[in-house]
């Protein structure tokens, strides 16, 4: 019997682990064998071998499919899926056969890829994530396709090797893997087409502020509207505002999209923020992930950027709703029969709605058809919790015809830039955070109020309502105000204006 072990890896949620790939080859003692895949595998990976003895043979490589083979993924006792195991059965089979002339796979490499039936290698999922597994448990080299070159080549310490056939990889094996040449290209960033400009927008001062607020401090933002007053337009010009991400922020949003199989192919890292904007009708599984085969949803797809729901009160309450606990915990738990999965989900929530069911309440030349009534109603379809969990709801007026056309151009991008990341480094020296991430103690600690601006907020309270998660907004709202400004303490005009951010909070007039 012939017995060959080497390293493969899969994901689970959006981690890595490494699987040990155990191949087994004997003679039938009668009749003819047969090939079993063990270790709790998918249909992608039973199927496995289907797809490999053919590139074996199209490879040159001696293999018989009628002797009983045996192959065992450990650990037993977490499912495994997906076509990445391909590689890794290749290279075990052949080197079961004494023909092929392979010296055993090296213990410090992970084989990585699916395999075509002509023996090329082809890009697979997650990668990314099971490099930093590879890394973590101390293996030194990778062996992936080159689509996923890039985003494997960014963990440091790992050497990356992508042939682009299985034929070239078994000739660098014969001459020992650490004489072959590394094929894994630099990490390519992948950046984003260029944002439109603020400065584009006429007009709506009060919103472009509050968008500024919402981009220095991290928070959540409601613009409330008649179609056409700019909702959208501001929205998407709110990621040129935010700060660049960090290295480990950049590895965490490839790591989801990696894992989601949405990396574009040879990029290495996912340098901008992510801006996700999924239609109405979203399904809760494809809002917040999950699934049979649990996979990252679109507020994970937004980690570390934004997830703009457009036409808010249209998207299903109870899909609404999921987002309750990503919002305040900044990730989600999905559990399952076979165990909990944990997915990030610290992003900023955006959303536009109307004031009405027809879109024109308070416009200066349009008239209302509804109803107090059907306002409510509409309004009702968003739940307080949820809206308790907006920082700011700002109101974006139609804006008049002589303004669009002479009025003057307003701050640029790159301008407002400068003064959002200004004061996201202030919040960052003071407290390793953005505010809006504070939690209870933290907002104590540092909000550094006057007395003034508490008792306010206090008589705001009492005459309009708010809750008390409204009122911890509140303040980490005006604490990114006097942040903004550059002041350490918050004064009772930043508590004021924070109080002006919550619009949602009062009756219809």
């Amino acid at each position: 019997m012939e017995l060959v072990q080497l390293s493969a890896g899969t994901v689970e949620g959006v981690d890595g682990y490494l699987v040990q790939v155990e191949v087994s080859r004997s003679e039938p003692s009668t009749g003819t064998g047969r090939t079993t895949v063990v270790g709790l595998p998918d249909a992608a990976v039973r199927e496995s071998i289907d797809r490999v003895t053919p590139a074996l043979f199209s490879s040159g490589l001696r293999h018989r499919p009628a002797d009983h083979l045996v192959i065992n993924l450990a650990p037993a006792d977490r499912r495994k899926e997906g076509p990445a195991f391909d590689l890794a059965i290749a290279i075990g089979l052949a080197s079961t056969m004494p023909e092929n002339k392979l010296p055993p796979p090296p213990v410090d490499t992970v084989f990585l890829a699916e395999l075509a039936l002509d023996g090329t290698l082809r890009p697979c999922r997650g990668v990314l994530a099971c490099a930093i597994a590879a890394r973590d448990a101390g293996l030194k080299r990778m062996v992936v396709a080159a689509g996923n070159a890039g985003e494997a080549s960014v963990v440091a310490g790992l050497t990356v090797y992508a042939p682009t056939t299985l034929t070239d990889l078994v000739g660098w094996l014969r001459e020992g893997l650490a004489s072959a040449p590394v094929a894994a290209p630099e990490a390519v960033t992948y950046l984003a087409p260029e944002i439109p400009d603020l400065a584009d927008v006429r007009g709506q001062e009060f919103a472009k502020r509050a968008l500024l607020i919402a981009a220095a401090g991290g928070h959540n933002l409601l613009m409330l509207g008649p179609p056409g007053s700019g909702k959208t337009m501001l929205a998407r010009r709110l990621p040129g505002l935010l700060p660049e991400l960090t290295l480990d922020e950049a590895l965490d949003v490839t790591r989801v999209h990696s894992v989601s199989g949405l990396l574009p192919a040879g990029i290495g890292l996912l340098r901008t923020r992510p801006f996700r904007s999924p239609h109405h009708n979203v399904s809760s599984v494809g809002l917040i992930g999950g699934g049979s085969v649990p996979r990252p949803g679109e507020v994970s797809l937004a980690h570390h950027g934004i997830l703009f729901l457009d036409e808010l009160p249209e998207f299903n309450r109870a899909t609404l709703e999921t987002l309750r606990q990503p919002l305040e915990d900044g990730h989600l738990t999905i559990s399952r029969g076979g165990g909990r999965l944990k997915f990030p989900s610290r992003c900023m929530l955006v959303a536009a709605m109307n004031p009405c069911p027809c879109g024109y309440l308070g416009h200066p030349t349009r008239r209302c058809t509804d109803n107090a009534d059907a306002i409510h109603r509409y309004r009702g379809r968003i739940s307080g919790p949820l809206l308790d969990r907006i920082d700011l709801h700002v109101e974006v007026p139609a804006q008049k015809p002589e303004l669009l056309s002479k009025g003057p151009d307003g701050e640029t991008t790159a301008d407002a830039r400068v003064r959002v990341v200004a004061a996201r480094e202030r919040m960052l020296q003071r407290q390793g955070r953005a505010n809006a991430a504070l939690d209870t103690r933290g907002l104590r600690k540092h909000l550094h109020a006057a007395a003034d601006a508490i008792a306010l907020l206090d008589q705001a309270v009492n005459d309009l309502g708010f809750s008390a998660r409204a009122y911890d907004r509140i303040l980490k709202v005006a604490r990114t105000i006097a942040d903004l400004d550059a002041r350490e303490d918050v004064s009772l005009d930043d508590v004021s204006e924070a109080i002006g951010y919550r619009v949602l909070d009062r009756p219809v007039g």
